[in-house]
């Protein structure tokens, strides 16, 4: 069993770190605007690159002034129209394709356009809003009449209702939202400038520092910072908010620290982490060093107030987010004339982190080295999900054996089964024959299991029940790449123990019951949405006499809580772990559409309803599992001209 020792995250942490991670992610995959928008007005304003080092193109007549939108062309250019339009629409796009695929992407997009009109500052905080309400108004209007279009209309249907909607949130946006946000800004702007002005902007260290080790700084850094440095950015050409979590040198301290005065596997890894650190601005590469001592804490904070404090000082800022957090990216977006004061200001943090942080583990009685795989563990707890830098902290030390693995999920009956399925096949498949694989409900789990595999919105809630497990998020349930982890895991933490490869060998196989009737595959589904592809197959389960009615209301509760994507195209939705009682025998429904359904932003081509009254369908499960890894058995299902060669090939006849 693993020796992390971690506390369960309370429901309030845990619903900040969802709206952190939630803007982050709306805000994330479009940074690549922002540094195109950044490097746009670097170049081309007034102040910028170009009329700096070439004093002949400050004609205002030119195309330097053309292109930046000031001297003759003050009502035009590309830098306005970029802050102004594009980034909060393609915020608002994004927020809504999370919420509902590419229709909820158009209709957030239009929403959003309604609150940039009806307001006179950048709306990155109206399209956090109203991106994600109109996709979230769209899904629910589509949801009241699903499945009850006439064939032919479909198109019809969805098209004016997308447009309709959109006219209604766009509306709702400019004359509703609009304003509220307009004075949110105005009201945050004064009090950054109150701070600014009265020298106090060095105290939101206090605050910023321990938000970042907790992963709480999404929710600060891209629900407030990045708008309304944006907005400052757009009237000076440059914004001291963009260093404020962003500057690498409080990290850096702590890590330089560390090589010099740490002990046992912080201080051999701490070099490679300050290089993925500083260059390559993954500052969650040194969170476990400050959750291993958590003192250190005061280390990052006294950094980051003099960083900021220097900034101040000097009037330096970013002219965009630097994002990821690299010294690279800093520079690349450090203002004209802030050169010396950003350079100062990541030395200066990075000096006076490292003076306090060496002091304290100088000064360290403690017999206690601190556990730096523990502190790994406790940081991915936190991120909700696995880092894919944490091997290079954890890759050496050492871990207790682990012989129980559970994947466990809100039913226990469908997600949960099909991931340990793989999991166990490929554990099988790497000689660990001694690694018990499970699957349970999360409701059920116990405290006695090495390593929990949970999907990474359940997390939270595993970590409860099984605190001094080691806790492995994923997304993907049929080939997760942290599979491959956890197999590279076994073999770090069993020093082989258990492992018996054999050429050639092969999982046991199972014999898969008659869970699964001819009458309950259709080849040709005619559900358009998600919510229509589940109720189709949970009429399919009711039809069979498997389900009751209200069963088929439990898969669309269970899958407002977590996705049922697999993976590969599929797609099971099953209930939750409330409605087994509406459950009469276990029963299994197959439906296949030819134009694959949107799940959320994924395509699923086969949707698989389930109902598990106990552990008879467990079988089918795996050797579905075995056949969505296939790529030629999925194409004997795509090819398939029968519901009797579709049963044939998932193995539902029993033996």
């Amino acid at each position: 069993m693993s020796t992390t020792e971690t506390k369960p995250r309370s429901g309030a942490r845990v619903h900040v770190q969802k709206l952190g991670t939630f803007l982050s992610n709306m805000v994330m995959p479009n940074i690549g605007a922002f540094i195109a928008w950044g490097l746009i007005t670097a170049l081309f304003i007034k102040a910028g690159w170009l009329t700096g080092l070439f004093p002949g193109l400050r004609d205002p007549g030119g195309w330097v002034a053309q292109i930046g939108g000031w001297g003759d062309f003050a009502d035009g250019g590309v830098v306005a129209p970029m802050i102004s339009y594009l980034l909060p629409i393609l915020i608002g796009s994004t927020g809504g394709r999370m919420v509902y695929g590419t229709r909820g992407a158009v209709v957030g997009a239009i929403a959003t356009m309604g609150v940039i009109a009806g307001s006179d500052v950048p709306m990155f905080l109206g399209a956090m809003i109203m991106g994600p309400l109109g996709a979230w108004v769209m899904k629910k209007v589509d949801a009241l009449w699903d499945g009850k279009i006439r064939p032919g209309f479909e198109m019809l249907v969805d098209n004016f209702s997308a447009g309709i909607i959109g006219l209604g949130m766009a509306v709702f946006g400019f004359f509703g939202i609009g304003p509220i946000v307009t004075a949110f800004s105005k009201g945050a702007g004064h009090v950054v400038d109150f701070l600014v002005d009265h020298d106090l902007l060095p105290l939101t260290s206090i605050f910023i520092e321990p938000a970042k080790v907790l992963f709480l700084n999404n929710a600060i850094n891209h629900g407030v910072l990045t708008p309304l440095g944006t907005t400052q950015a757009l009237q000076t050409g440059k914004s001291v908010l963009f260093l404020l979590e962003a500057n690498p040198g409080p990290g850096l301290g702590i890590l330089l620290a560390y090589m010099a005065f740490g002990r046992g596997a912080a201080r051999a890894s701490a070099p490679g982490a300050a290089i993925i650190h500083f260059f390559g601005g993954i500052h969650e590469i040194y969170f476990p060093y400050v959750l291993m001592k958590p003192k250190l804490i005061a280390a990052t904070i006294l950094g980051g107030m003099t960083g900021i404090f220097i900034n101040v000082l000097f009037g330096s800022g970013l002219r965009a987010p630097a994002a990821p957090g690299s010294i690279i990216a800093v520079y690349a977006q450090t203002a004209t004339g802030s050169f010396l004061g950003v350079t100062l200001s990541v030395l200066g943090a990075a000096a006076v982190s490292f003076a306090v942080a060496s002091l304290l583990l100088k000064t360290d009685r403690s017999d206690d080295d601190g556990d730096l795989v523990a502190a790994t563990a406790e940081m991915e707890a936190l991120k909700g999900k696995k880092s894919s830098v944490s091997a290079a902290l954890v890759g050496s030390a050492d871990r207790a054996p682990i012989t129980d693995i559970v994947f466990a999920c809100d039913a226990g009956m469908g997600s949960s089964a099909m991931g340990a399925s793989v999991l166990r096949k490929k554990i099988q498949g790497a000689g660990f024959r001694d690694v018990k694989v499970t699957n349970q409900a999360i409701s059920n789990l116990t405290d006695s299991y090495g390593l929990v595999v949970t999907h990474q919105d359940l997390t939270a809630r595993a970590r409860q029940k099984t605190p001094s497990a080691v806790h492995v998020s994923v997304e993907n349930f049929m080939n997760a790449p942290q599979y491959d982890e956890i197999v590279e895991l076994l073999g770090r933490a069993n020093n082989g123990q258990g492992a018996h490869p054999t050429a050639g060998e092969q999982p046991e196989e199972t014999t898969a019951p008659d869970v699964l009737d001819v009458e309950s595959i259709v080849l040709a589904g005619t559900a358009t949405t998600r919510e229509g592809a589940i109720s189709e197959a949970g009429r399919l389960l009711v039809a069979c006499g498997a389900v009751e009615p209200s069963y088929v209301d439990a898969m669309h509760e269970r899958e407002g809580s977590v996705s049922t994507y697999m993976g590969n195209g599929l797609a099971i939705p099953h209930g939750t772990n409330e409605a087994k009682d509406a459950i009469r025998r276990t029963g299994i429904s197959f439906v296949r559409y030819a134009e694959p359904i949107d799940w959320n932003g994924k395509p699923a081509e086969f949707v698989v309803g389930i109902a598990g009254a106990g552990k008879d369908h467990m079988a089918l499960l795996t050797k579905i599992a075995g056949v969505f890894l296939n790529a030629d058995e999925v194409a004997r299902l795509r090819d398939a001209g029968s519901a009797e060669e579709v049963r044939s090939v998932l193995g539902g006849t029993g033996g």
